[in-house]
């Protein structure tokens, strides 16, 4: 569970909302998908964009302002204030790149690389074949997202540390112990089915 409040230029009067990762998405004219993830603002500690998955077509999740999002309705499901066509016209979060092992996906002032994935691809050689010369490079995927800013998923690591609280990619680090982590109460977390 996380909380928005808004972008970069937030107004601070603006309720905060919560918000499931799994929680179905909205468009004023038909339901879109699911929240898959948010990218925070490090330094704030704000959501800034909403990772928004289509059912249809999970692997073509868009990244979608906070400001979208509406404070209308009741219940888990997140209403945007665009129609599904304005999402979809918003770039692709996932890109992928066939680069040389150490190499990184090419550099741009509007945006970082945030979770990233490695696909090495296979070595097969057959018992009697010649030897064939490994391939160098890899696949990469990885989301592109606002220069500056994090990206939290549901997998996203989470460590306890003593006097320390940060938020990178993929990594949430706690200001409380272990022992304090423990003694917090437990909610049951509902997971929301695919249509």
């Amino acid at each position: 569970m996380m909380r928005a409040r808004g972008g970069a230029g937030f107004d601070a009067s603006m309720p905060s909302r919560r918000l499931d990762i799994g929680s179905p998405v909205h468009c004023v004219d038909a339901q879109f998908g699911e929240l898959a993830d948010v990218v925070i603002d490090p330094t704030t500690r704000c959501v800034t964009h909403l990772v928004v998955r289509p059912h249809t077509r999970p692997d073509d999740a868009r990244i979608v302002p906070v400001d979208w999002a509406t404070s209308e309705g009741t219940g888990p499901a997140i209403r945007l204030s665009a129609t599904v066509a304005e999402v979809e016209r918003l770039d692709p979060l996932h890109e992928t790149a066939y680069l040389r092992l150490g190499e990184f996906p090419v550099d741009n002032p509007d945006w970082d690389v945030g979770v990233e994935d490695m696909l090495g691809l296979p070595y097969l050689q057959g018992i009697e074949a010649q030897p064939v010369e490994a391939d160098p490079h890899v696949v990469v995927g990885y989301d592109r997202i606002p220069k500056g800013d994090v990206e939290i998923r549901r997998a996203s690591a989470v460590t306890a540390a003593d006097a320390v609280k940060r938020v990178e990619n993929d990594t949430v680090v706690l200001r409380l112990t272990r022992s304090e982590v423990g003694a917090l109460p437990s909610h049951r977390v509902h997971r929301w089915g695919r249509s």
